[in-house]
């Protein structure tokens, strides 16, 4: 006797319930975090570590050794970000046409690696531009393929709280990465360029940790709970092509709307060190403690959201982060203290925390299985043109009005997304639910 097969099993596996292989795939509903996530997780924790305790201070280094401009950090923080997330496109796409994942995050985390000591030899601006732009394409090159890992072990059911445990390590090593790069800072007098090498060590670490530990999945573990859109031919791999594009659902469109426009308000953590360190805390030594109490923020908001958006309405969640963003604003731009300046960069924090988590959750569900990595890329992509224009404007912002005055423009955008997002959710919850009930 037979059990009723689930109608979106049969719909990824074809119409033989059979994977491209012609094996019977098991479908995972509920379950355990698996151990690649928590593999994943721990190398997430050494690189952003060893992330923060460079870049921290970069801003910084460039500002007060190098003399930049505030437009032309604003420029090379938007540049940089833009790159990393059009790698983050190809190289999701490359995962889903290869079906491996793996190889091309080791590529990404050669490159993240080699930045380190680059930037500790680096005195000039261009230099620093160098090595963080090998930096940020190392990690577009690993960013896609790593989430679409996660999305292709984790149960069905648990989706949400296995991007939150990933992103809670990552956020925890960013925490203690901001307590080092205070630590060297001090005990170096001021030496950048030491405190920048000193960084090299956990992004070492965390390489030797995907090279030995993580391990390429065999198969998808489950389909997309949600997408509308008819997957490729079964026993057809994906083409490395833009035509895939259409195999998104609308859904998927609407929502990246809405990140969009919510992206342009979200301006470079720089720029709340650079506000912090001229109008709070002149010492650069301090610079880290921005990064602390930030991630503070995104660890604290990160694994329960994930949590409640496994039971919930991810969608409706999104208000959460997105007002986060309007208050931190609002608190940042009214600051009169350390104490009021330090509440809203925690705001600032939750707002990460809980929006990527439901951005690359809802990826997740309402893509193809087949077409995850493409999927994320296109997320990432949407992220970086909005990124460029976040930091150019706050640049701008900043050198012709106040490094105050960005909490204002951001705030105005972050407001925009909210009520796009009301208008947009009654479509978006529509086959969201429709899905669930049929």
């Amino acid at each position: 006797m037979h059990d009723k097969q689930d109608p979106e099993t049969s719909r990824a596996n074809g119409p033989d319930g059979l994977e491209r292989g012609g094996a019977p795939i098991r479908q995972k509903r509920d379950g355990k975090i698996p151990l690649t996530v928590w593999q994943i997780g721990i190398m997430m924790f050494l690189v952003n570590a060893s992330f923060v305790m460079a870049y921290s201070f970069s801003g910084l280094y460039l500002k007060h050794v190098l003399a930049a401009s505030a437009i032309s950090i604003g420029m090379l923080e938007g540049f940089c970000e833009t790159i990393s997330h059009l790698m983050k496109l190809f190289s999701g796409m490359l995962s889903d046409y290869f079906g491996k994942r793996k190889g091309i995050m080791v590529v990404g985390y050669v490159l993240s690696v080699l930045s380190r000591p680059l930037l500790s030899i680096a005195d000039s601006f261009y230099l620093v531009f160098s090595a963080r732009a090998m930096e940020r394409i190392g990690n577009g090159i690993q960013a896609s393929p790593r989430d679409a890992i996660v999305a292709d072990v984790a149960p069905r059911k648990r989706i949400g709280a296995s991007y939150g445990l990933k992103r809670s390590l990552a956020y925890l090593g960013s925490l203690c990465g901001g307590i080092f790069g205070f630590v060297a800072m001090k005990y170096s007098n001021n030496n950048y360029r030491m405190v920048f090498a000193l960084a090299s060590i956990p992004a070492i670490i965390a390489f030797l940790t995907l090279l030995f530990c993580v391990k390429e999945p065999n198969r998808f573990d489950h389909p997309a709970i949600t997408s509308e859109s008819p997957l490729p031919a079964p026993k057809l791999k994906p083409k490395f092509s833009f035509k895939n594009f259409k195999y998104l659902s609308l859904s998927f469109w609407l929502i990246m709307l809405v990140n969009a426009i919510f992206m342009m308000a979200r301006m470079n953590e720089t720029f709340l060190i650079l506000r912090m360190n001229e109008g709070f805390q002149p010492d650069p030594m301090f610079a880290p403690l921005v990064m602390i109490v930030f991630n503070i923020g995104t660890t604290m908001s990160s694994y329960p959201i994930g949590l409640f958006g496994d039971k919930f309405d991810r969608t409706k969640i999104l208000f959460i982060g997105i007002a986060s963003l309007v208050i931190a604003d609002i608190i940042m731009y009214s600051s009169i203290s350390r104490v009021t300046m330090y509440i809203g960069i925690l705001f600032w924090g939750i707002q990460l925390g809980a929006t990527q988590n439901v951005f690359v959750s809802l990826v997740a569900e309402k893509v193809p299985e087949d077409l995850r990595g493409t999927g994320l890329g296109v997320y990432w992509l949407i992220n970086a043109i909005s990124a460029f224009v976040a930091d150019t404007l706050a640049g701008f912002v900043a050198h012709h009005i106040s490094l105050n005055g960005i909490f204002v423009s951001s705030g105005i955008i972050g407001v925009f997304a909210l009520v796009i997002l009301a208008l947009l959710l009654n479509i978006l919850h529509h086959p969201f639910k429709q899905r669930n009930q049929s």
